[in-house]
């Protein structure tokens, strides 16, 4: 298995997007920064801001009220991560990773800035013990840098760290606490497992163990999962553990639901690779410091896609369904608790891409789009209530949510 190079980078470069810095025609704009629509409310709250991508542009709302405060033209794709620092969003676009200040916790108007970490083909973004992540599929690349420097460095990047690839493949890379870096290993053909580093560089474990391997997660104690088509690697104080499942040669998982504050991971889970669809009907259950791998089958008309399971408060997890409701699954006892219905049932997308609807998590509230009717909707989930609703002009894809 052929090992990543580490190198050292300075100050990461500024790239001035075309299409994006056109769109800068007033001349009081701050330099770096896109002109937004007017805000709909004349106030703005210092609170939560979500982020909505639709085609062809940005919304940011409001996230009390759900009222939009900007909008932006952007690509007619983009996918949209939280920056890690409650105020910031990396917006996926052809150039990098475009950083898009919601403005959170503040009542300052919102900024699609020309600020880019440049990558080739940019994909995952993982935040996790003060740092943000940043993976290029193109080159295999992985980019570092101190979460709290996004906002400190105001109009300029911050410095970063770049790790060198080896071979391009659709990836992700995690850094632990004391600098150990996990990263997978795959190239044109296909995906195989992990590598794992001190930060010095030298090999502490490997694996090739873990055919199309996707996705990640850390979990309380900084145990990481790693999906397989055959199951998951769970990587924990120096040891990689193959977890199978158990249906073989295919059971995948390939994206992990997890709380730093519970061993307990929850997965999406197919175990038919020639299925239509991308509707789901199971999960898997991790427990990381048993190192088991379970699968839960769902009830009857429970089904989801990638976009439809987060964690929340008590560590449970919350899957919004193809019936509309938002399911409890409690990951102890492996059983859904509560339903809350939320938006009308729903069908699966054609394409992953194609608009539909999705869940994120901040505290206790729920944010939930559904676009078949351009709806967005915040839910208490320690209630089950609706406790704020919105009716878009446009059809939101993607969402991103800053804390504020």
């Amino acid at each position: 298995m052929r090992i990543p190079t580490l190198r050292r980078a300075g100050s990461a470069v500024v790239v001035a997007v075309g299409a994006v810095a056109a769109l800068a025609a007033c001349a009081s704009t701050p330099a770096g920064v896109t002109d937004a629509a007017p805000s709909a409310s004349s106030e703005l709250s210092a609170g939560p801001r979500v982020a909505l991508s639709y085609e062809g542009g940005i919304l940011v709302l409001d996230g009390a009220t759900l009222e939009v405060v900007a909008d932006f033209d952007s690509e007619e794709f983009t996918r949209l991560n939280p920056a890690g620092d409650d105020r910031h969003v990396m917006v996926t676009m052809s150039e990098g990773f475009q950083v898009l200040d919601t403005a959170a916790g503040t009542t300052e108007e919102p900024a699609l800035t020309d600020l880019v970490f440049e990558a080739d083909a940019p994909g995952h973004v993982v935040r996790h013990g003060g740092k943000t992540i940043l993976y290029a599929d193109g080159t295999s690349d992985t980019t570092i840098f101190d979460t709290a420097d996004l906002a400190a460095s105001e109009d300029a990047l911050p410095e970063t760290e770049t790790i060198e690839g080896v071979e391009a493949h659709h990836g992700v890379s995690v850094v632990l606490e004391d600098g150990t870096f996990l990263t997978t290993v795959g190239n044109a053909d296909g995906r195989n497992g992990i590598v794992v580093q001190d930060e010095a560089g030298e090999v502490i474990a490997e694996s090739d163990q873990c055919p199309g391997v996707h996705g990640e997660g850390t979990a309380a104690d900084e145990a990481v999962v790693f999906g397989c088509e055959n199951g998951a690697l769970l990587y924990h104080d120096g040891e990689i553990v193959k977890l199978d499942a158990p249906d073989q040669p295919y059971g995948r998982m390939g994206n992990a639901y997890v709380s730093e504050t519970s061993p307990l991971v929850v997965g999406d889970y197919k175990n038919d690779p020639d299925a239509e669809g991308y509707l789901l009907r199971a999960v898997t259950v991790i427990d990381t410091e048993a190192a088991t791998l379970e699968v839960i089958d769902l009830p009857d008309g429970v089904e989801y896609t990638f976009r439809d399971i987060a964690r929340g408060p008590e560590d449970l997890g919350y899957i919004l369904s193809a019936d509309g409701s938002i399911h409890v699954f409690d990951p102890e006892s492996r059983e859904l608790v509560d339903a809350f219905p939320i938006v009308e049932p729903w069908e699966s997308p054609v394409e992953w891409q194609d608009a539909h609807p999705a869940i994120v998590v901040v505290g206790d509230i729920a944010y939930v789009t559904e676009p078949a009717s351009d709806k967005v909707h915040a839910v208490d989930l320690t209630t089950g209530e609706v406790v704020a609703s919105a009716t878009l002009e446009v059809t939101p894809n993607e969402i991103a949510v800053a804390a504020g």
